[in-house]
């Protein structure tokens, strides 16, 4: 267990939390909460021994087995397979063991070995790491690449599965669902609720918690608070303490009167369609969310769009695709004014190509597309972050969307964002990728599309933030198409699912779960193909040489795109790492080296930028190539 006794945690000499007393227990699965910077990551690396506690006392046995994700991950020859079976120390210990114990042909030592080999499964090693790997999305082909064939998003899931490998007696998982697909999503929630070990999870996916937590673990001005229960059951408790002040009560009436009437105004409408009636089962629940969100900073809604033409957006007979790939044939689709349409399918399937070409972002192979004239899109996707004038403030990227307006009147509508006080006329640059998504959604909202086309809006925001666009996206009156790994906020905005998927784009009659079960079924076909092509004759070694040097030349230009993007990221974590090394020194802060702690951070919060758009280069690479294999 871990045991918490009035434990004070600082950075620096700031606060992150004091006097925190609580007990998490073998088993439970805690959810860390809290706004960016309140000390959740400090936490964890306290657990892992890196940090002390500055006051008071953490009890953790010696004896227990912590499992956390590499950040960096080595460029290795050998398999991906073996890597992650690299993450059972005892496993690799005993293989050890045992070779020793035959090279000096020892029999004695050579029985117990294999008896200790028993004990832990270890024969049904490969096995278990294949199935770990092939929910996370990898081919039986690609578990025996080497690991350093695979791009940086593949790496970063091959040591997700190494540290579920691991036989872990307590598991550290940090926003273990960024840049993992809906479908891998799905799948490591479903494993981590068979975890027997303890859970310490981070996440900003309140579905993915609300799932697997049996307890929060909620830090807010400088008090660490365990609750009991999952993540929805923590916004009840938080919300009846918010509920006492008289100002945060007003205000959940307000948002529970709003929330009621879109409720009223969708069952009106809505037939009795499996998916409508989920839908409004989780619009039900929102007058309770809204309760533990009253002191949220963030408060924006769109506005009515000014013409709503039908249809706004028609694909007809359409190829989409890079280059002379195809990833999506003969695509129909027509998008009216009250469409709230969620996109699903597995990832490189071609969801984000497909918005692209709706954003006319890229062009079609073949086909048709069509649009309104009156057509008015508002496009959100990660690299229009790169977009962003990097020596010019939120206030100027609003004056010029609208020069007539005057300052005060921007300067409330940034203040829905929380962009407030000097913030206001700050430069974006050393904005945190949080505050970089916010700004590109403010100018979004700000310009009145009449359709939206959102790949991955939540992405860098946290769960404040998401409430507050799930709230104005469920009040938008115009049309909308999403892509979205967080699930509540497809349940919360959308009516009907669209699949894209084997080179088609195809309506998706169901929900979430009837998506999850299709997954499981789409998993074993690939499973007993797999086993039908491995008892085909296998094919000369010169063919196999051939077909390999052509795959490799067509994919030369994607591979190379992926190879730069990397070597951007990985500059940027030597960078990192440097810069954090420096600030660890407690000399720095001294009051005399108070103006070299300032650029320090200043130097950090560039970096830290610069990795997180280095890391939005290299997803897109990725994707093309994934796409194209």
């Amino acid at each position: 267990m871990l045991n918490f006794k009035n434990v004070c945690l600082r950075r620096g000499t700031q606060v992150l939390f004091s006097n925190a007393n609580f007990t998490i227990h073998h088993g439970q699965k805690a959810g860390l909460t809290g706004a960016n910077g309140v000390g959740k990551s400090s936490l964890f690396a306290m657990v892992r021994g890196e940090l002390q506690a500055d006051e008071g006392d953490f009890e953790l046995s010696a004896t227990l087995a912590i499992a956390h994700v590499a950040q960096e991950t080595p460029a290795l020859n050998s398999s991906a397979l073996d890597y992650v079976i690299d993450g059972d120390n005892e496993l690799r210990y005993l293989q050890q063991q045992l070779l020793d114990a035959e090279q000096a042909n020892d029999g004695l030592q050579q029985a117990e070995v294999h008896g200790a080999l028993e004990h832990i499964e270890g024969y049904t090693a490969d096995v278990r790491a294949s199935r770990l790997m092939s929910g996370l999305g990898f081919s039986k082909l690609q578990q025996q690449n080497s690991v350093n064939s695979f791009s940086g998003g593949w790496r970063m899931r091959l040591n997700l599965a190494q540290a579920l490998m691991c036989r872990s007696d307590i598991l550290l998982l940090d926003e273990p669902t960024n840049h993992l697909d809906l479908d891998a999503v799905i799948w490591l929630q479903d494993w981590l609720l068979k975890y027997p070990g303890t859970l310490l999870l981070i996440s900003h996916d309140r579905d993915f918690l609300d799932t697997i937590t049996t307890n929060i673990v909620h830090i807010e001005q400088q008090q660490a608070t365990l609750y009991s229960g999952n993540y929805s059951a923590f916004e009840r408790m938080r919300a009846e303490k918010l509920a006492q002040q008289q100002s945060a009560y007003e205000k959940q009436q307000r948002e529970i009167t709003h929330i009621q009437s879109f409720i009223t105004r969708f069952k009106a409408k809505a037939s009795k369609a499996k998916q409508a009636q989920s839908r409004i089962k989780s619009l039900e629940k929102m007058a309770l969310i809204s309760q533990a969100h009253v002191d949220s900073p963030f408060n924006f809604s769109f506005p009515i769009p000014e013409k709503l033409p039908n249809p706004l957006l028609q694909l007809e007979h359409a190829c989409l695709g890079y280059g002379d790939q195809v990833i999506i044939e003969n695509a129909n689709l027509s998008i009216s004014p009250g469409d709230r349409i969620g996109l699903l399918g597995p990832n490189g399937a071609g969801k984000s190509t497909l918005i692209k070409v709706l954003a006319a972002e890229s062009k079609l192979l073949n086909g048709q597309l069509s649009g309104s004239e009156h057509l008015k899109i508002g496009y959100f996707a990660q690299h229009q972050l790169e977009q962003l004038h990097l020596d010019e403030s939120p206030l100027w990227h609003l004056q010029q969307l609208d020069n007539q307006a005057t300052e005060k009147e921007l300067r409330n509508f940034l203040g829905g964002f929380d962009f407030k006080g000097d913030k206001v006329l700050a430069n974006v640059e050393p904005f945190s990728g949080g505050e970089k998504a916010r700004l590109v959604l403010a100018l979004l909202v700000y310009q009145n599309p009449n359709l939206l086309l959102l790949d991955e809006p939540t992405n860098h925001l946290d769960l404040e933030m998401r409430h507050a666009l799930n709230i104005a996206l469920q009040d938008y009156q115009g049309a909308m198409l999403v892509v979205s790994h967080d699930r509540h906020l497809l349940r919360s905005v959308t009516d009907r699912f669209l699949l894209v998927a084997d080179g088609s784009l195809q309506v998706f009659e169901g929900d979430l779960e009837d998506y999850r079960l299709w997954l499981g079924t789409q998993k074993r076909i690939v499973q007993e193909n797999f086993e039908v092509e491995v008892d085909k004759p296998a094919i000369s070694r010169k063919d196999l040489r051939k077909q390999e040097a052509l795959r490799r030349q067509r994919l030369k230009p994607l591979t190379d795109a992926v190879k730069k993007a990397e070597n951007a990221l990985e500059h940027y974590h030597q960078q990192q790492q440097q810069i954090e090394q420096q600030l660890a020194e407690p000399k720095l802060y001294h009051e005399t080296e108070k103006q070299q702690l300032k650029q320090l951070l200043t130097e950090k919060n560039k970096i830290d930028n610069s990795l997180a758009q280095a890391e939005e280069n290299w997803m897109e690479a990725e994707e093309q190539l994934i796409a194209a294999e």
